[in-house]
């Protein structure tokens, strides 16, 4: 050990000593060496050694230090087998994963929520509140300073009296009222040490709520997000659909004409007409549908981006975005990039460093107290060497009997610990399960978009084939309808099918993480809309 100067004596690294309490044991290897220790006086020694003793003592903390509970994580995804590694991972390396669908409108969406969400809002809130109280905590290992001043007045007596002599007089009198006045000033100055490690699992657990609160404000930020890109994405896929009815119902104005035109001149029946005019009215009423379904996205959208919905539209667009290629990764890269995964490890991490805090409780409080200042009763010589006064010492103060209160707040936090380890585990659990969930389900979409294209190209068929054995006259008008109505819902369960395998991608981005990364708790970007106060 580095010796540490100290005038003429150092202070260095010497015999070791140690002593046991409790369950702690405390370790002081510490000696003086100076060629001119005899020159110390003993008056100095006994504060320096007692500086010593209690430096040593504060090196020590009560509790179990930390350590990350065991998760059983396996080497792969089992639905991951043949997925395609994405090339665009270093998107999702920076956080803006909705940047992957390629849509700069929708970027722009995304920057309006993470300004003006009042949801977002509400959680940087909470995370500057648990991060104050970090400070407070941090701030209970410095002294508290205190001055005050006063003048007070203060009176006695006043009045008459009788006195008795005890042969049979009395003797009355009066006296006059006594006023004096009192100036006082004075400072003090409080320090609570940190002999077995209170402060510091307190400031412990604190520290680990705020990055818990940093991964909540995570996490809502990402739900929120994912929130936002699949009400858009699924509007745009509805726009698709109202193009889809729209182009349709043209054609089948077009045949409901040409129809009128052939029962005018006499070629075909009554009912080829009214079957067209059916057939076109129902495309129509599901067009309309589309309309409502659509604006309770926009207004979704609206409150998202922190608008009211009757300020905000959206204009309709001729594309709906490309499905990305995601970024799978390894089951194990999940503990540090999913937040609410990373959140319930800092819980634990809390409840652990609540334990020290309580076991704390078993031991004496050392407050080192000095205060100072002048008395006087006239404001003349108020400020003078014969009107100070002053007292310094320790306190220690212990509970040396209470029933078993402290022992069974050491209990209820020990049974918390292992409540926020269960609840990490089933997280980690729930989180490997998602991720699984959403592989299937993107693979499952992909499988049923190739049969559903091909049922699409077979109705096309059918649909030519059939309009040209009408034409050719071998077949009524009602089997063209039945084509033209399977062809139809071929075409728009083929766009179904591709809003959900856009959907289940943005799930599981978010299910992935969405890019965030534990290295992130220490770099929380305030909102524009936050209180500067």
């Amino acid at each position: 050990m580095k010796p540490v100067a100290l005038g003429d004596t150092a202070l260095k690294a010497g015999s070791e000593c140690s002593f046991t309490l409790g369950k702690l044991r405390f370790f002081a290897g510490f000696r003086l060496v100076s060629p001119a220790l005899t020159t110390v006086s003993q008056r100095l020694l006994k504060p320096l050694s007692l500086a010593v003793a209690i430096a040593t003592l504060t090196a020590c903390a009560v509790g179990p230090d930390y350590q990350r509970p065991q998760t059983d994580s396996p080497a792969a995804f089992k639905q991951a087998a043949g997925w395609k590694a994405a090339a665009p991972a270093d998107v999702l390396q920076r956080g803006n994963w909705w940047q992957l669908y390629g849509d700069a409108q929708l970027n722009q969406l995304v920057e309006r929520l993470n300004a003006n969400n009042q949801s977002l809002a509400s959680a940087e809130a909470q995370y500057r509140q648990a991060r104050a109280l970090t400070r407070g905590a941090r701030a209970a290992f410095f002294p508290t300073v205190g001055a005050q001043a006063g003048v007070s007045r203060a009176g006695q007596g006043g009045g008459s009296n009788t006195i008795s002599t005890g042969d049979g007089v009395s003797v009355s009198g009066s006296n006059a009222a006594r006023v004096s006045k009192s100036y006082d000033t004075s400072l003090s100055v409080s320090w609570e040490l940190d002999l077995w490690g209170k402060l510091r699992r307190q400031l412990e657990a604190e520290t680990a709520s705020m990055d818990a609160s940093a991964t909540d404000l995570a996490g809502v930020r990402l739900s929120l997000q994912s929130e936002l890109v699949q009400s858009y994405l699924q509007l745009r896929v509805l726009d698709e659909q109202k193009r889809l009815l729209d182009d349709t119902a043209n054609a089948y104005r077009r045949s409901l004409k040409l129809t009128e035109n052939q029962y005018n001149a006499g070629i075909v029946p009554k009912s080829d007409v009214t079957q067209a005019r059916t057939q076109l009215k129902s495309t129509e009423a599901q067009a309309i549908d589309l309309e409502y379904q659509r604006a309770q996205l926009e207004h979704a959208i609206a409150v998202l981006i922190g608008v009211p919905p009757a300020d905000f539209a959206l204009a309709e667009v001729d594309q709906v975005p490309a499905l990305p290629a995601v970024p799978v990764g390894v089951p194990s890269a999940l503990l540090e990039r999913r937040p609410d995964i990373a959140g319930a490890e800092r819980r634990v991490k809390a409840a652990n460093a609540d334990i020290g805090v309580e076991q704390a409780a078993y031991y004496p409080d050392l407050t080192l107290s000095a205060s100072g200042g002048y008395r006087s009763g006239s404001l003349n010589d108020w400020i003078s060497a014969p009107n100070r006064f002053w007292s310094i010492g320790p306190a220690f103060a212990m509970t040396l009997f209470d029933g078993g209160i402290i022992r069974s707040r050491v209990e209820q936090a020990e049974a918390s610990y292992d409540q926020t380890v269960a609840d990490y585990r089933q997280t980690v659990l729930d989180g490997f399960r998602e991720v699984e969930d959403f592989l299937v389900q993107l693979e499952v979409f992909e499988r049923e978009s190739t049969v559903q294209g091909e049922a699409l190209d077979a109705a096309r068929e059918s649909l030519r084939l059939i309009e040209n054995q009408y034409k050719a006259g071998t077949v009524d008008y009602n089997s063209v309808v039945n084509v033209q109505t399977s062809a139809l819902s071929n075409e728009r369960n083929l766009l179904t099918l591709q809003g959900s395998r856009l959907t289940a991608s943005v799930q599981l981005i978010a299910a992935l993480g969405g890019g965030w990364d534990a290295q992130q708790l220490q770099d929380i970007p305030p909102m524009q809309n936050a209180s500067t106060r």
